[in-house]
């Protein structure tokens, strides 16, 4: 969804770093988390590049935590969503994908391209 013409829609694909994580907010709806690190090759400037990161990728509402408990550790997918900052623990924001989408992929080597 976008507002007054404004996106931030993003597709990221990785392997999931260990298995998912599940609780309740304090309004009662259920979420998930996951770390999820992607490494490919990418072209900038003409040149190659690794690309390689790890982000919390945050999951809410029935449907997306049904999917989500399907997954375990270095399962690949590709999540479709939108970036956000989140209060992490020790104070420090980070940045967040949060899930709108997230599907299987096959295998489990390393993205190149």
């Amino acid at each position: 969804m976008t507002v007054d013409g404004v996106h931030n829609q993003v597709w990221l694909s990785g392997t999931l770093v260990r298995d998912p994580e599940f609780r309740h907010s304090p309004a009662g709806i259920p979420l998930g988390r996951f770390t999820l690190e992607h490494q490919s090759r990418q072209q900038e400037a003409g040149m190659p590049r690794q690309a390689r990161l790890r982000i919390t990728v945050k999951a809410a509402g029935d449907l997306l935590l049904q999917r989500l408990r399907t997954l375990q550790r270095g399962d690949r997918v590709r999540v479709r969503g939108f970036l956000n900052r989140d209060n992490h623990r020790n104070g420090e924001q980070r940045l967040v994908l949060h899930a709108e989408q997230i599907e299987s992929l096959p295998g489990s080597e390393p993205e190149q391209g």
